[in-house]
């Protein structure tokens, strides 16, 4: 097995640090591994037939994003999060996004409040957001004033309040679940924040041997639930390490092709140019970097290839590009764009 470069790396307090070689880093990455996937197997045990899913909600985790899933309801996307929530550890907490929900019952809000003494000051009461991994359920039934209020906390960890910042738990993931556009009732998320998303995974319906399982184990009047196999530390732990992974110069070309050639009026695809409004920015070429290693971590690898560029390219391009008028009516879909950049580069 051959370990990892570990030269020109910024310094950290973390386990792993520039003075550290190269096998106490290999150690450390197949611990982190093991871990992985013994919380795969967990959550497995829970959710049936949406292994990929588990797999890609996991590498996200890992490389330290957020998580939009979408699917009709009934998938187990709920329930999806809530095992993630106590496999991992996180102090977790959910929010039902309806069209009347304010960004103050979100972020929180502060209160005018009187002492004994007659004094008078506020007070700041948090909101759900002041956890470690929050659930924002059916984000899309909310209004684009209160979807945009996650913005902040999604980016920086961090809301501002009253002129006041105030920072968030570490870690802090927000793993959103989302209804299709065309459901009544629902709004389209701002581009700016579906760029936050490291990955938009799309729920499908499970297949028969899979939904014969769900029907034979949740039915009945023992349920199965989570067991713990993480901690919030050993989570964060696993995120600084990832972060180690060396990246060949193939891979990171292969990864600059691939977004690039998303960009309409400057790609060598011409079905880009044609059919696209608008492609990925740089963040796009950012969660693939983090999400390649997060994956080869998971797989036992020490270093990702390309193959894991063309893997993760649909998850997370997907809700970073958007069809024009002319794609959206002749039937264009974003999955056959993808496939044709990927071509490119497989």
């Amino acid at each position: 097995m051959t370990e990892p470069a570990l030269e020109n790396q910024s310094p950290v307090t973390a386990e792993v640090t520039t003075k550290q070689d190269g096998s106490k880093l290999v150690t450390q990455l197949e611990t982190v591994s093991d871990q992985i996937s013994d919380a795969k197997g967990a959550i497995s045990r829970i959710i049936f037939g949406q292994d990929s899913v588990i797999e890609e909600t996991l590498i996200t985790l890992l490389a330290g994003g957020h998580v939009l899933l979408i699917g009709v309801p009934g998938l187990g996307k709920t329930k999806l999060v809530e095992s993630l929530g106590k496999v991992i550890g996180l102090e977790e907490r959910r929010v039902q996004f309806t069209p009347d929900l304010m960004p103050a019952d979100i972020l929180g809000s502060e209160v005018l409040e009187e002492s004994d003494n007659g004094k008078r000051s506020f007070r700041f009461i948090e909101g759900p957001v002041f956890c470690q991994l929050l659930m924002a359920d059916e984000i899309n039934r909310a209004s684009p004033r209160t979807q945009s209020a996650l913005l902040q906390a999604m980016q920086e960890s961090r809301v501002s309040i009253a002129g006041r910042y105030h920072s968030l738990p570490s870690p802090f993931h927000v793993l959103a679940t989302q209804n299709p556009l065309e459901q009544e009732g629902t709004y389209p998320l701002p581009e700016a924040q579906l760029d936050r998303f490291l990955m938009q995974i799309n729920i499908e319906y499970p297949p028969l041997e899979a939904e014969r399982e769900i029907l034979t184990e949740t039915t009945g009047a023992d349920e199965q639930s989570p067991e713990r196999i993480m901690s919030a530390d050993d989570l964060k732990s696993a995120q600084r390490a990832i972060r180690y992974v060396p990246v060949g110069k193939s891979v990171i070309n292969a990864i600059l092709e691939l977004v690039r050639s998303g960009r309409p009026g400057a790609s060598k695809v011409p079905e880009v140019n044609d059919q696209l409004a608008w492609g990925p920015g740089p963040r796009a070429s950012q969660a693939l970097m983090l999400a390649v290693r997060a994956r080869a971590v998971i797989d036992g690898r020490l270093a990702p290839s390309v193959d894991d560029v063309i893997a993760l390219a649909p998850p997370i391009l997907r809700h970073r590009m958007a069809l024009n008028f002319a794609a959206r009516a002749e039937g264009v879909t974003m999955a056959n764009i993808i496939d044709l950049m990927a071509a490119r580069i497989g």
